[in-house]
């Protein structure tokens, strides 16, 4: 199955909406992958008034003098949200955002994108998954970070209740910021797809750790879609940026899994077309 690639914008954008259109820009024309992802949340619904009026834990990294100012800073609204959907499809990409609570969930789900991801933190929010299984018909992409097994079969039980698992691509995931490589544990791909590759539609896998090599280990145990941060400048103030891939990393690591797709095939024939030529010049025989 040919990798599906999504570049994780989140909030890398910087509450700005012309550094968002270059994001998307360079993601099509330079990078080449498949899709983008934005992150949508409504602050006062997502965080208690202490959460919201307290100081950001990383102050330098701060864009306001309250964690939710800074939060609010960084958010787009829907009519934002719907101007980067219409970028993404000028350059012939798909558009999608992680939602954080059930507004943002319906106010997304009404722009109708291919797909709307659920990151780790919103696993157990049952309500927006509810929502989301009766009122949106698009994919729904799940993230398991930090999250334990018993809560990851109830999430699996609860969309095959509602009959929406055939919709459901399931990300193995470890959230950290970045993540060492012992952390990531890959075989967790090789796990889901034991247990619930049956039920889901696909296994994906969303990094957060340094390079690109893992990424092509996790398409070839079975993660057919694969999710990295992106930014313009992994220097850039924010949390996201020094777990993303700049540009020319998004760019090698979309060619590098198709041309591992390419190449994870069997010999169709003893002797392929390209070998017939270099066989009559240099293969031994004892006549």
């Amino acid at each position: 199955m040919r990798p599906r690639v999504i570049a994780e914008i989140g909030c890398n954008h910087k509450g700005d909406m012309e550094i968002a259109k270059e994001l998307i820009m360079t993601a099509a024309v330079f990078c080449k992958v498949d899709a983008v992802k934005f992150q949508k949340r409504n602050n006062k619904e997502l965080l208690t008034a202490e959460q919201y009026h307290a100081p950001h834990p990383n102050p330098h990294q701060s864009y306001g003098s309250t964690y939710g100012q800074h939060r609010e800073f960084l958010e787009f609204d829907v009519d934002q949200h719907k101007q980067l959907k219409a970028w993404c499809e000028q350059y012939d990409l798909a558009y999608s955002t992680s939602v954080w609570d059930l507004t943002s969930a319906q106010e997304i789900a009404a722009l109708k994108p291919q797909f709307i991801k659920i990151p780790s933190a919103l696993n157990l929010h049952f309500d927006m998954l509810g929502f989301l299984c009766s009122e949106y018909e698009g994919e729904i992409h799940l993230s398991l970070g930090m999250t334990t097994k018993q809560e990851e079969r109830d999430i699996l039980d609860f969309f095959v209740k509602n009959k929406r698992a055939k919709d459901v691509v399931l990300y193995s995931c470890t959230s950290g910021y970045p993540v060492p490589f012992e952390d990531i544990c890959l075989r967790e791909i090789s796990r889901l797809r034991e247990s619930y590759g049956s039920i889901v539609k696909e296994i994906g896998f969303s990094g957060h750790h340094n390079g690109i090599s893992v990424d092509i280990a996790a398409y070839t145990l079975g993660a057919t879609t694969i999710e990295r941060h992106y930014t313009l400048n992994r220097t850039w103030k924010g949390t996201d940026h020094a777990a993303s891939l700049e540009p020319d990393g998004l760019r090698r690591l979309a060619r590098d899994l198709r041309a591992v797709q390419k190449s994870l095939t069997y010999k169709e024939q003893d002797l392929l077309e390209i070998e017939i030529e270099q066989r009559d010049k240099l293969k031994w025989r004892n006549h």
